[in-house]
């Protein structure tokens, strides 16, 4: 029974010890923690962010992330550091660039294209209907002159 015990005791410590724990001395660093963690993405992990994700390389980002604030780092400052390692692609919110616009650019321009199309064959459609309707007509006049 004891053995059982000590069994239960090990694995249930080894669980409880697996998550990271911060301990922050100001409620408002704890917020800049969370929101940090939550707008920073895993690198590892397919559009997750390190919050959520259970990755090594997100557990440590996690542990800079509470480095960086309890160094007293503005939330700028981390993300411009996590950037700085990481490249833009770690920010859910990446900064529109040369390298960014065409990911801005490239729905639009497909939308005013299908537009356009849309707009030049119903045209097109009606340009058609128009001489079908009046080689329709000129052959019934040319019935009713025979």
């Amino acid at each position: 029974m004891s053995l059982f015990a000590l069994l239960a005791c090990v694995f249930f410590s080894n669980a409880y010890a697996a998550k990271d724990r911060y301990e922050f001395d100001d409620p408002a660093q704890r917020e800049v923690f969370l929101k940090l963690t939550a707008e920073l993405r895993c690198p590892m992990c397919q559009n997750q962010n390190i919050a959520d994700s259970d990755a090594m390389i997100a557990q440590d980002m996690r542990r800079k992330v509470f480095r960086l604030l309890q160094q007293g780092k503005s939330e700028q400052e981390v993300i411009n550091f996590m950037k700085s390692r990481y490249g833009d692609f770690i920010y859910y919110q990446p900064p529109v660039t040369i390298g960014t616009i065409w990911l801005w650019l490239l729905p639009v321009t497909f939308a005013v294209i299908a537009l356009a199309l849309l707009v030049f064959r119903k045209k097109q459609q009606r340009v058609d209907n128009s001489a079908e309707k009046l080689a329709q007509a000129e052959r019934i006049l040319n019935q009713d002159k025979q």
